[in-house]
């Protein structure tokens, strides 16, 4: 006790200074908003901090984590997004006064598919105990040919009727006639009950916009619309 007979606290200087601290903070803080892709390294290299430090700033005194990009089909711009709000608010009130609004509406779409699409390792998973060999499979790539399933018709009960393009099938506004025919048929033998009232909706596709198809589309009592063909 270095001759010390007093048991009680002698006075002490107080809790250390963190306004260093502080400080490293407000400076992480400031050049991970300038650009939200730097590494730890990276900022411990420009603000001569130690990593450990760096990365303790990041997780626990600024509550910061990395995160992947989401993928999307595309970025819309400003005007794109309020036209959407605005179609979305337009269905909201539609349902509103009639919930069955999509009951009678037959979407169209087109992907296309690979021949084959080889699994991944994670798919690939198997049970097997610590004296068992673990599974073995060729590397195999993605498969260079493709078919379009261009002709893929669904509501709201599921998938009213699908087409494979043929190879060397060139999808214009002939085909696409055809395709019509075949799905008016195939409505009327599995949705009887909305062979009368149903409505399509295709994108403004030149295909679709195609002026012997709309001539189609009236002679079958059908209506054009930009956003959807409409059964009278």
């Amino acid at each position: 006790m270095d001759g010390r007979e007093s048991v009680e606290d002698e006075p002490r200087s107080g809790r250390p200074c963190t306004s260093k601290m502080d400080e490293n903070v407000t400076k992480v803080r400031d050049l991970v908003r300038s650009d939200r892709r730097l590494t730890v390294r990276m900022i411990s290299s420009v603000l001569n901090l130690n990593r450990q430090t760096v990365h303790e700033i990041l997780t626990f005194k600024l509550g910061t984590q990395k995160i992947c990009a989401n993928l999307v089909p595309k970025i819309l711009t400003n005007e794109q997004n309020e036209n959407r709000r605005n179609v979305c608010l337009d269905l909201l009130e539609r349902i509103k006064n009639n919930r069955n609004i999509f009951k009678y509406d037959i979407t169209s779409d087109e992907t296309r598919i690979l021949e084959y699409d080889p699994h991944t390792k994670r798919q690939s998973l198997e049970w097997h105990t610590s004296n068992s060999l673990g599974p073995k499979k060729a590397r195999m790539s993605k498969s260079k040919i493709q078919t379009m399933l261009i002709c893929f018709f669904f509501d709201s009960q599921g998938v009213v009727h699908k087409e494979f393009v043929p190879q060397g099938q060139t999808v214009d506004k002939q085909y696409y006639r055809e395709v019509l025919e075949r799905l008016i048929k195939r409505v009327h033998r599995v949705r009887p009950e909305i062979a009368d009232t149903w409505m399509l909706h295709h994108h403004n596709a030149p295909c679709h916009t195609a002026i012997s198809v709309n001539e189609f589309l009236a002679k079958k009592r059908y209506f054009s619309g930009s956003a959807a063909t409409i059964l009278a």
